[in-house]
Formats: C-alpha cells, sequence, structure tokens
C-alpha cells in the first residue's frame, strides 16, 4: 500500500477516535425539551415560565442551525478534495470532515445526540407555533408590545388564523403599541429586502430600489449557501432500512447522495417562498436582475443596467423584451457587456446538480422531473418595450411542474347507492350539501355503541397510548386522545381494555367503509387508507374570545393553495386518498361543527353539527375543502376514516388487524411495535 495513504487512513482513524473522546464543556439545552417545558407551563397559567421556556426554545432552536451551518462549511473549506483521486483519498477526507464537524458541532452544542429531536416539534418550529403561545403569555403579563410582535410573526406563517388576525387588530388600537412594534421575528433577509425595494421602486425611488435590491441578492446568496448546508443532515430512506442495506457501499453512497442533492436542489423553491405559503413567488430571483435592470436605467447606470439584462437572459435565453432592452444599452454604450459571474456559476452548478439528480434518481429506482425553477408566465405590459417594467410580482405561482386537482366531473360519479343498513338514513345528499361527491347520514350506530366507542378512546389512554392526551397540534385551546384499530385490538388481547369494544371499533369502521362503498356506487373495492379514534377536548381557561378553528382547513389528497385557488395533488399530500368519512360519536359539546368550504377556505358551504351516529362523507380531493370550528366547551368525539381505491395503498396496520382478527382463537403472539401519527386526522 502507497505509504502516504496508510498514513492518511491512520490519522483519519485517530481524528475519529480524538473526537470520540470530546468533552465540551459548553452545553446548550435542547430546544426540544425547553419547548415543552414551555407548552406545561401554559397549561399551569405559568406565563412568566411560558416566556422563559420559549424564548429560549426559539433561541436554542436558531443558534443550533446556525451552528450546524458554520461548523459544516468551515469544515468543507479545511478539508477539500485535491486533484488528486483515488477511492481513499476521497473516503480520508470524508473521514476529515465528519470528524470536524462533530467536533465542532459538539464543542458549541454539546452531544449531538441531544438536539436530535421529532418530526413533530421541527414542524411546530416551522408553523411558528411557539409565537402562538408566546403572544398569549405576553399578553396575560401585561407586555402588548411583545405580544405584537410575537402575534405578527405567528400570523405571517398562519393567516388563515381568525383569532391571530383579530388580536393584531386589537394591538393595533392599544396605548404604547406602535407600528414598529409588529414585526416578523422569523423574517427572511433575502425577502425583506426584496419587498422594501419593490415598494420604493413602485414610488420612483429608484436609487433606494437599487440599493435594496443588490442587498436582497448579497443576502439570498448567503441564504442559499446556509439552505445547502442544512441539507446535509440525515436523510430519509422510504421504503428501505438504512441500517440493513443489502447493497453496495457505492449504491449506498449513491442513494444518500442523491437525497442530499435533491434538498440542495430544491434550495430555490424553498428561498422563493414566504412563510404560510405553498407556492413560491413566481420567477423570484430573475425577477430582481429585471428590476435591477430599469432601475439602472432609470438612475442613468447603463453600464449596471446591461450587465443586469444580461444576467436575466442567463435564466430565460431569448426573452424578446429583454433581448431589444440589451440592444438599446449596446447601442448606447458601445460594447457587448457580460453578465453577472455569481449568477452564472449558480446556473452551472444548478445544470450539474439536474444531470446528476436524473442519474441518482435511476439509480435508486425512483422518478423524478425537473421543476421549472424559473416560471415566468406573467408578460410585462410595457408599449415601449425600452427598458420594461414588471408587474405581478406577488403572484403565488408554482414553480415546479404542479398538476392541480380538477374537480372531480360530475356526469362520470354517481350517488344515491343502497345504505345497506335499515336503521341508517339519508339526511343530505351533495345537492343539499352544496357540493360534490358529500353525503350525510344518521343512525350509523346506536347510542350505546357510541358509548362504548368514547369509553375505548379514554381506556387506551389510561392505558398508556402514544396520544396521551396531549396539546391538538392545530390550536394550543385544545388536547386530543385516541387510538388506531390495530392499537385497540392489541389491548384487547393483552386485557388492557374490553376485547368486545376493539371489536366493536374494528366492525364499525368496516361498516363505514362499505356504506360509504355503496352510497357513491363505486365500481372497485374501497381499501382502507387510515382510521383512528379520536376525541378533542376544550382547555378550560382558554376559551375566551376565541375563534380560530379546531383544525384549519384543507383536502384531503392534496395541496389546498387558498391564494392560488387550487389544490396541489403532490407529496406531502396523501394524494392516494380518495373518499373520507368522519363518524361522530356525540354531540354533548360546544361548537366543533364540521365545515365545507370554497377552495379560498373562506366561503362556507355546508355546516354540519356532530351527533351520535351521524356520518359525513365525501371524495378527498381539492372539491371538498373542509375543517372543524373551534370545540369551546366538552369533548369531541368520532371515528375518522380516509380511503383508497388503489389496493397498493392500502393501509398496513389494517391488513395486519384483519389477521389478528381470524387469528384470536389461536392466541397470535404479538409481534413489533406500532407507529401511530396523531396529527393525521380530519
Amino acid at each position: 500500500m502507497d505509504g502516504n495513504l496508510c498514513s492518511l487512513v491512520i490519522l483519519s482513524v485517530a481524528l475519529l477516535s480524538i473526537d470520540l473522546l470530546l468533552c465540551s464543556a459548553a452545553f446548550l439545552e435542547p430546544f426540544d425539551l425547553l419547548y415543552d417545558n414551555a407548552v406545561q407551563a401554559f397549561y399551569s397559567s405559568d406565563y412568566e415560565s411560558v416566556v422563559r421556556y420559549m424564548e429560549g426554545a426559539l433561541s436554542s432552536h436558531r443558534e443550533v442551525r446556525r451552528t450546524r451551518v458554520r461548523c459544516r462549511l468551515r469544515c468543507q473549506d479545511q478539508h477539500p478534495f485535491d486533484e488528486t483521486f483515488s477511492d481513499l483519498r476521497f473516503f480520508d477526507v470524508v473521514m476529515r470532515r465528519a470528524a470536524c464537524m462533530n467536533a465542532c458541532i459538539e464543542s458549541k452544542l454539546g452531544t449531538q445526540s441531544v438536539h436530535k429531536v421529532s418530526d413533530e416539534v421541527i414542524q411546530d418550529f416551522n408553523r411558528r407555533i411557539p409565537y402562538n403561545y408566546l403572544q398569549l403569555a405576553y399578553q396575560k403579563l401585561k407586555q402588548p408590545e411583545k405580544a405584537a410582535a410575537a402575534a405578527h410573526t405567528y400570523f405571517q406563517a398562519n393567516p388563515e388564523h381568525v383569532e391571530m388576525g383579530q388580536h393584531l387588530e386589537q394591538y393595533k388600537d392599544l396605548q404604547g403599541v406602535e407600528e414598529n412594534h409588529f414585526v416578523d421575528r422569523e423574517g427572511r433577509p433575502h425577502q425583506q429586502s426584496f419587498t422594501a425595494a419593490v415598494k420604493l421602486y413602485d414610488k420612483g425611488d429608484y436609487e433606494g430600489a437599487v440599493t435594496l435590491f443588490e442587498d436582497s441578492l448579497v443576502e439570498y446568496y448567503k441564504a442559499d449557501v446556509a439552505c445547502r448546508a442544512l441539507c446535509q443532515g440525515p436523510q430519509k430512506f422510504e421504503g428501505h432500512d438504512h441500517v440493513r442495506y443489502r447493497y453496495s457501499l457505492h449504491e449506498v453512497v449513491s442513494d444518500h447522495f442523491t437525497q442530499v442533492l435533491h434538498c440542495e436542489h430544491e434550495c430555490v423553491r424553498d428561498l422563493a417562498t414566504r412563510p404560510g405559503r405553498l407556492s413560491p413567488m413566481e420567477n423570484y430571483l430573475p425577477l430582481h436582475y429585471d428590476y435591477l435592470q430599469f432601475a439602472y436605467f432609470k438612475v442613468n447606470r447603463l453600464k449596471e443596467a446591461l450587465q443586469c439584462a444580461l444576467t436575466y437572459l442567463l435564466f430565460h435565453k431569448g426573452d424578446e423584451f429583454m433581448m431589444d432592452n440589451v440592444d438599446h444599452y449596446r447601442e448606447i454604450l458601445t460594447h457587448e457587456g457580460n453578465p453577472r459571474e455569481e449568477a452564472k456559476r449558480y446556473l452551472t452548478r444548478h445544470q450539474l446538480e439536474l444531470e446528476l439528480l436524473l442519474m441518482g434518481s435511476k439509480i435508486m429506482g425512483v422518478d423524478f422531473t425537473e421543476g421549472n425553477y424559473w416560471s415566468s408566465t406573467g408578460g410585462r405590459d410595457d408599449s415601449s418595450r425600452i427598458p420594461s417594467g414588471t408587474d405581478g410580482w406577488m403572484e403565488y405561482v408554482p414553480i415546479s411542474e404542479k398538476k392541480n386537482v380538477t374537480v372531480i366531473v360530475s356526469q362520470q360519479l354517481k350517488e344515491g347507492g343502497p345504505l345497506l343498513y335499515d336503521s341508517v338514513q339519508l339526511v343530505q345528499n351533495s345537492v343539499a350539501l352544496n357540493g360534490t361527491q358529500r353525503v350525510l347520514l344518521d343512525h350509523v350506530i346506536s347510542e350505546d355503541e357510541c358509548a362504548e366507542l368514547r369509553n375505548l378512546a379514554h381506556a387506551v389512554t389510561m392505558a398508556g397510548d402514544g396520544y396521551r392526551g396531549r396539546m391538538s397540534p392545530h390550536t394550543p385551546n385544545e388536547k386530543f386522545e385516541g387510538a388506531t384499530v390495530l392499537k385497540t385490538l392489541q389491548y384487547g388481547y393483552e386485557g388492557r381494555v374490553p376485547m368486545s369494544s376493539a371489536r366493536l371499533f374494528y366492525d364499525t369502521s368496516e361498516r363505514v367503509r362499505r356504506i360509504v362503498e355503496s352510497y357513491f356506487m363505486l365500481n372497485t373495492t374501497l381499501h382502507f387508507s387510515y382510521t383512528h379514534l379520536v376525541c378533542r377536548t376544550a382547555i378550560t381557561g382558554q376559551q375566551d374570545h376565541r375563534n380560530d378553528l379546531s383544525h384549519p382547513i384543507h383536502a384531503d389528497n392534496c395541496l389546498l393553495d387558498p391564494d392560488a385557488n387550487e389544490c396541489w395533488k403532490e407529496p406531502p399530500a396523501y394524494t392516494y386518498r380518495d373518499y373520507s368519512a368522519l363518524l361522530y360519536l356525540n354531540g354533548d359539546f360546544e361548537g366543533g361543527e364540521f365545515i365545507f368550504t370554497e377552495m379560498d377556505a373562506k366561503t362556507v358551504t355546508a355546516s354540519i353539527k356532530p351527533k351520535c351516529g351521524r356520518l359525513v362523507g365525501f371524495s378527498s380531493g381539492g372539491e371538498n375543502p373542509h375543517g372543524v370550528k373551534a370545540v369551546t366547551g366538552g369533548q369531541r368525539c368520532a371515528v375518522a376514516l380516509w380511503f383508497t381505491l388503489d389496493p397498493l395503498y392500502r393501509e398496513l396496520e389494517r391488513l395486519q388487524a384483519d389477521e389478528v382478527i381470524q387469528a384470536l382463537d389461536t392466541q397470535s403472539v404479538w409481534g413489533q411495535g406500532l407507529n401511530i401519527n396523531p396529527k393525521d386526522e380530519l
């Protein structure tokens, strides 16, 4: 073996060994622990502790992200790939970077494993849920200026939150609260500069607009670097157990790298998407150069105007209007000019990434379609053409080649089939409910069966189910509890809940499936996609002046985009779901009405008051946006069910439950643990 290579390998191993012995004196408290403490303090009405813990959680969250970005970039610089290349030299650099990053991160944060948090907590921070708690806590502590900032920050990512919008209006009228208190504490510098620049541009302040557009570009490219660094974390191998991979080393490396690369490639989309929106701002990065070329023209800086126009053409080759502008500038300046180097490097890397993604996706056996990242569907209205301005910059137009959900064509659908059970009564059909593929039925189950299923939900919770009466994922004003069919059968088998009740849950879900399949006159079998029993309870003391929703307006198989009046049928939506149903178990609570809306998520088309044995069924697409009004008193219990027509997406737990029912008499031994997602609910 090459002596130099031997020494490289030995040094790499030594670096890793030393790293394992590092013990940092610094220790950053994990943000998920602080967040949990804050939530518990909130329910105990200890608002000073809420502020202390929640502000600490937000600070810890920011520091974790900053540290990971800093360390990953520093270690890349310290350990570059040189021109001489071999397998051992490649992995030598990889191992050096790994050791460097581990040592760097742990010196700032403490043991890395302490800062591994659940997807649910990460989702809460992405949705800015901590600011909802902070706003309420600051309000209780009589600190309206801080409450206003927290409310504004939350509302930017949750514009559909009715209650928060009303709070903001109230804060504006309070003495001591000024306009500068309404700040977005999580605002992204590149987007803030861009928004401010457009405002100056529209006012005709081109000098000021130039400065802010240039600032926005600087911040954009910084944010791109940080976004890419954060992509280097753990990846999810759908359908595979990474530890038990039975593939070669290079196949494993290729799969992992492809997923990281896909994440990095999508930074274009992430940086152009405003908080709380599903769709990026159309043509976001190229628009900077379009605005700049015209602003520079207006302040008589034609050299810079030409450079920005040429840069825009890198993204949109042959754009007629911009080509006219370029010809105009060149005629005056008498030289050709060149586009900006940072944009050239950016697009060169983007194209190389695409080539690698297509290759890596093929190796993984998955489909990859390149998105139209620089979409520019809105034409510019400028009769002079030289130079042009820009209209419609705030339209939320999708970057990727999404397919919108076409509302189901009514003549292709049927309804009004047999209800199968004598007791079941039709209350309203689609016409009466002002929509498509909707039905409301009563007496699907009896009062006694409703009571037994409610008791089952409580019994499973007391026995130790994963719900455990935690806060609702959609509002801090409610808590929820419940279980899946398989969980209840498992507990019945173990004697922790009555087996008869578990069997009732199983049989009831099958009854609902058969009714939905029959009523909508489907020509193929309807399969279970997901089923669970859930109870939502209003939290005492949190209901004053409440106007938020228990569950925001959404669709079940597509991403509802009210701004664009569309519903995008793409992940993370459950695109394979075809029909949904909700069987109510009681009506003795306040609020909690089920509502259908238009695609704007505001116009209510039908409202349904729950009661025992009442069933609402509907198709799962964008034709049926729906939500749940706030439960302001008591407890609301229901069985939520989703169905699919595609047997490939049958619920695995349901198949296991079928086997359990068949094997009860043989005393089957329970196997592996269960994975329940309590946030997946109607």
